[in-house]
């Protein structure tokens, strides 16, 4: 307990500009951080999770239904993948290119202006990503609710509820 509160007191020591060498050594930088990159890896799980995570559990069905043939469905699957593929490579061409946290803000502002750059960012946060939770909270609830309703739809007052509770 008392070896405790004697590193309470060198470290408000090291705070309080004491130039000790015992305070020297303790504001060294030697503590434990993360590394401020990311690798191929790490970018592809993002990117697959982001994926996976959220469209590929909305959209099967009603590619399926509107397609007529399985056929067509992995056709219309392998042409937006392919177009999917597109989008992410010029994402990461994006960030190679201006290597600053941020992404999308930083990309607009960098690109087009502070302006541009600060709708992006309010239009972000007021709409795309609220919608988008809201999307995937509904996709979710109506996959939770569905078992329990076999021969018909499940009231869109449960799915509502069950959404906004899960948000």
């Amino acid at each position: 307990m008392e070896k405790g509160a004697r590193q309470r007191n060198n470290t408000a020591k090291n705070h309080s500009g004491d130039s000790s060498p015992e305070a020297e050594a303790g504001s060294g930088g030697g503590g434990v951080a993360l590394k401020k990159e990311i690798g191929l890896v790490s970018a592809c799980g993002i990117i697959v999770g982001n994926i996976i995570g959220s469209g590929i559990f909305v959209s099967p069905k009603g590619v399926l239904e509107n397609a007529g043939s399985v056929g067509l469905a992995l056709i219309v699957w392998i042409v937006t993948g392919v177009i999917t593929a597109v989008g992410a490579l010029c994402y990461a061409e994006l960030g190679v290119t201006i290597p600053k946290s941020g992404g999308d803000y930083s990309y607009v502002k960098d690109i087009f202006g502070g302006l541009a750059g600060f709708l992006r960012l309010w239009i972000a946060v007021l709409v795309i990503y609220p919608t988008n939770q809201a999307v995937i909270a509904l996709t979710f609830s109506n996959y939770v609710l569905q078992p329990l309703f076999p021969t018909c739809f499940p009231p869109e007052s449960g799915l509502r509820l069950l959404a906004a509770i899960c948000l």
